[in-house]
């Protein structure tokens, strides 16, 4: 409820007297708010909090700021999107571009996937994904740096990018170059009204679409290499 409603307002509006107030904390920039972090399931992965147990396709993740809870339906679009990527098509190596808690890579990882590189801008965020990789035992597989894709070289069977429309526009002419022969690139933090926009401008660079996803507003693109 937000802050200006009291409990005492909630009760008369219910008709009843027996209420509990548990305070709710924001994550992922404060879309997503919780009484406390609880285990999903998505695809064959399961996002659970660190205070659980180590299992089989279980990612577990400290309760910090950085985005990438799981809870959101941009983090749930890319990691169903993964699943059936490595399931499928195996690649031997992603690159997570904004990578916040770490949790695209990580799935990837847990998945079979054999090593990881995650880029980030923000130094707090890749201190989050370093303590996340070392929770799940697989801080020797992922390289974390900082900046974006026109920081490093190389190139990726397969890239992900999870962040906004505005800036995976702006990045394309970069990060369309981190794309290695007929690879995949999988985005999103797209809103569906401009899911056009960001479609052409990597279609106008050589990517061709495979398919696209929606959830609650949210847009994934698959889109693959036509080099």
């Amino acid at each position: 409820m937000p802050d200006g409603v009291t409990p005492e307002q909630v009760a008369i509006m219910l008709g009843t007297d027996r209420i509990s107030i548990s305070p709710a904390v924001g994550r992922d920039d404060g879309s997503v708010w919780v009484l406390s972090p609880r285990p999903i399931g998505i695809g064959r992965l399961r996002i659970a909090p660190d205070s659980f147990p180590a299992a089989r396709n279980t990612v577990r993740l400290i309760d910090a700021p950085a985005f990438g809870t799981g809870l959101h339906p941009t983090t749930a679009l890319c990691l169903e999107t993964l699943d059936e990527i490595v399931q499928f098509h195996p690649p031997d190596a992603v690159l997570d571009v904004g990578t916040g808690s770490g949790v695209l890579a990580l799935g990837a990882l847990i998945l079979g996937v054999p090593r990881a590189v995650a880029i980030d801008t923000d130094a707090g965020a890749l201190r989050v994904a370093a303590e996340n990789a070392r929770l799940n035992g697989v801080d020797e597989r992922l390289e974390l740096l900082r900046g974006g894709p026109e920081t490093i070289a190389g190139t990726w069977p397969l890239v992900v990018a999870n962040i906004l429309a505005a800036p995976l526009i702006e990045m394309t002419p970069t990060l369309v170059r981190r794309v290695g022969h007929r690879g995949t690139l999988v985005l999103s933090g797209i809103p569906s009204s401009v899911e056009p926009d960001v479609h052409q401008a990597y279609k106008r660079l050589g990517m061709r679409r495979l398919d696209v996803r929606s959830r609650a507003g949210w847009i994934a693109l698959l889109m693959q290499a036509s080099w």
